[in-house]
C-alpha cells in the first residue's frame, strides 16, 4: 500500500484508539472550561503543515484557582474569613493533527487531569485524575496556504464526545473534629475537577492570521463548544434540595474560548519569537442548542493577558506562556434566576501554558 494511501488508515487508526479510551477536560476554577489549545500560528514554528504529515503536541496547563467573585466582585471576604475554596489544576493534553491535503486537517484532542479541591478552614481534601473527553475535528483553510502568505483563515468542525469519568467519587472521612472514630463517605467530587462533563457536544473552531510588515502577524482563534444540554444524573449531595431542585444534578454546559495578538521574531535567535495578548474563556449561563439549561452550573468568564515564546527547531516546536487575570465574572445562571440568587466561583490569578510539538 502506497505511503499516501497508509498514513490516513494510520490516523483513522489512532483515533479509533484513543476514543476508546476515557480522555478530556480543561478547567478555569470553579468556572469549567474544556476548550481545545491552539497549536500555534502558520507563519511561524515551521510554517504550514505538509500534506501526508502528522503533527502530535503535548501541553500542560496548570492553574491555581482560589480568589472568589460574585458577578465582577470580588469577595474579600472569603479570603479574611479562611474559608476560599482553592481548586489546583494540572491538565497534559495530547493533539494528534494529520494534513490530509494541502487544505484539509483532521485532528483528535484528548487529556489527562490532575486535580485537587478544598476549602481552607477543612482538612477534608478531594482529589481526582483520569483521562477526560474527546474532540476529533477536521478544519479547512480558505485560502490555497501555497497562494496565501500574507493572510488566511481556517474554520473547523468537530465531535465533543463524553469518553472522560463525570462521576469520579472520593472516600472522605467527614469527622473533622479529631475527636472519635472516622466517618467514611463515598461522595462525587466538585463537578470542577471531575475528568468528564458526560455530555456529548459538537464543536466549531476558528483561526486567522495577518502579516503586516516583514516581522508582525496578527491572529486571532477560539471555539465554540455546544452541548446537549441538560443534567448528566450526577447527584451533587447525598441529600436532594427541596427548595432549589434546579441545582441537585450537575448541568452539561457550552464552553468557548477566544484569543488574540501579535507574533513577533526574537532578533539575533533564529527560531524564537514571542507573543503578546488576551484570552477569554468561560461557560455560558444558557446553552445554544434548545435543550434544558436545568442543573447546577457556575456560569461565567475570565478575561487573561500575557506574552509567550515559541522557539522552532528541525521539526520541534517548544513554547510557554503565562497568562495573568484581568477581569474575571461569575454571571447569574439559569437556576439563580428562578431562586433569585447569585451564586459565586473562584478564579485564578495566572493561567501557565507549556507545550512541545514535533512533525513528522
Amino acid at each position: 500500500m502506497a505511503a499516501s494511501i497508509r498514513r490516513p488508515f494510520l490516523l483513522l487508526a489512532l483515533i479509533a484508539l484513543l476514543s476508546a479510551l476515557p480522555n478530556r477536560a480543561h478547567a478555569q476554577g470553579c468556572i469549567l472550561a474544556r476548550s481545545p489549545e491552539q497549536t500555534g500560528l502558520p507563519t511561524s514554528q515551521g510554517g504550514i503543515l505538509q500534506p501526508g504529515h502528522f503533527q502530535v503536541t503535548i501541553g500542560e496547563r496548570h492553574q491555581f484557582s482560589y480568589q472568589h467573585y460574585v458577578g465582577d466582585v470580588y469577595q474579600e471576604y472569603r479570603a479574611q474569613a479562611g474559608t476560599e475554596v482553592e481548586n489546583r489544576i494540572n491538565l497534559v493534553t495530547v493533539n494528534l493533527t494529520y494534513q490530509l491535503t494541502p487544505r484539509i486537517s483532521l485532528a483528535i484532542d484528548a487529556p489527562w487531569l490532575w486535580a485537587s479541591r478544598k476549602t481552607q478552614n477543612s482538612p477534608i481534601k478531594y482529589q481526582s485524575s483520569g483521562f477526560g473527553d474527546t474532540i476529533i475535528s477536521a478544519n479547512s483553510w480558505i485560502l490555497d496556504p501555497a497562494h496565501a502568505s500574507r493572510w488566511n483563515a481556517s474554520i473547523g468542525l468537530g465531535l465533543y464526545l463524553p469518553s472522560g469519568n463525570d462521576d469520579l467519587k472520593n472516600n472522605v472521612n467527614t469527622n473533622t473534629t479529631g475527636v472519635g472514630p472516622a466517618v467514611e463517605v463515598v461522595t462525587p467530587v466538585d463537578y470542577s475537577i471531575q475528568p468528564g462533563t458526560g455530555g456529548w457536544g459538537g464543536v466549531l473552531e476558528w483561526s486567522a492570521y495577518s502579516r503586516v510588515g516583514q516581522n508582525l502577524t496578527f491572529y486571532t482563534d477560539g471555539s465554540y463548544i455546544a452541548m446537549n444540554g441538560g443534567t448528566n444524573g450526577v447527584q451533587r449531595s447525598a441529600t436532594l434540595s427541596t427548595t432549589q431542585p434546579l441545582n441537585n444534578y450537575d448541568a452539561i454546559a457550552d464552553q468557548y474560548l477566544l484569543e488574540a495578538g501579535v507574533e513577533f521574531p526574537i532578533p539575533h535567535v533564529q527560531g524564537l519569537s514571542a507573543t503578546v495578548g488576551p484570552r477569554w474563556e468561560g461557560v455560558p449561563a444558557y446553552n445554544v442548542l434548545p435543550v434544558s439549561n436545568d442543573g447546577f452550573r457556575r456560569p461565567g468568564y475570565a478575561v487573561t493577558a500575557g506574552p509567550g515564546l515559541q522557539y522552532a527547531r528541525n521539526q520541534n516546536i517548544l513554547s510557554a506562556g503565562v497568562y495573568k487575570a484581568v477581569r474575571r465574572d461569575r454571571t447569574v445562571s439559569y437556576p439563580d434566576s428562578v431562586y433569585n440568587s447569585h451564586g459565586d466561583a473562584a478564579f485564578a490569578q495566572y493561567v501557565w501554558l507549556a507545550s512541545l510539538t514535533h512533525r513528522f
